[in-house]
């Protein structure tokens, strides 16, 4: 193998790495789908009371959404099938394992070091912020609920999105999490302790 092989991933490749794991952990999906939906939901800010229940309710399970998928992981069964779950407080649940017979997809189950952790929680309350930050700033979102909002409060919900996006840049940052859950583009590592050691 030549020297350029050996070489180390430099800052640029890392920081490209670390730009596509923050689009991934900030729920980027979540606030796509709920900006698509407001409008329709609250009648472009015209709201009667039907349309504030149904903005309500699509805040709520989108905030839900948001908020367990700081839960979810990934990884490569012994079939080389790409498995997803859910953490929970004694191992982790898969959720794609039709075919739970065959042995494949069911190693992770109970494995101890795919429990929920007190990072998941980090994770999880700080995207459900960023996400409601962003779905309260929407300005039809405003007219519906906060028709009588002073220059002082619309300054701050404009100003609100952008200080919530880099605060949640950085916690996720300084505590990074090593779970690969629904939505991430590369290949989790296998589930074998020889995929463990090359992963490490």
């Amino acid at each position: 193998m030549s020297k350029l092989g050996q070489l180390k991933p430099g800052p640029l490749k890392l920081g490209q790495a670390s730009a596509a794991n923050l689009a991934n952990l900030l729920p980027t999906g979540t606030v796509l789908a709920a900006q698509a939906l407001i409008p329709s939901f609250t009648n472009n800010g015209e709201c009667a009371l039907a349309n504030e229940y149904l903005t309500l309710g699509m805040i709520a399970c989108c905030s839900l959404a948001c908020f367990l998928s700081s839960f979810t992981d990934s990884f490569t069964g012994k079939d080389d099938r790409i498995y997803y779950g859910i953490a929970t407080w004694n191992g982790f649940c898969v959720f794609n394992d039709g075919d739970n017979k065959d042995g494949a997809g069911g190693e992770e189950e109970n494995n101890k070091e795919r429990c929920i952790t007190a990072i998941d929680f980090v994770h999880a309350f700080t995207s459900l912020t960023v996400f409601l930050v962003f779905a309260l700033s929407d300005s039809n979102v405003q007219k519906c609920f906060f028709p009588r909002a002073g220059a002082n409060e619309k300054a701050l919900i404009m100003n609100l999105p952008l200080g919530a996006g880099f605060l949640a840049s950085l916690l996720f940052m300084l505590f990074p999490t090593t779970r690969r859950g629904i939505g991430y583009g590369d290949t989790p590592v296998k589930s074998d302790k020889k995929g463990e050691e090359q992963a490490r």
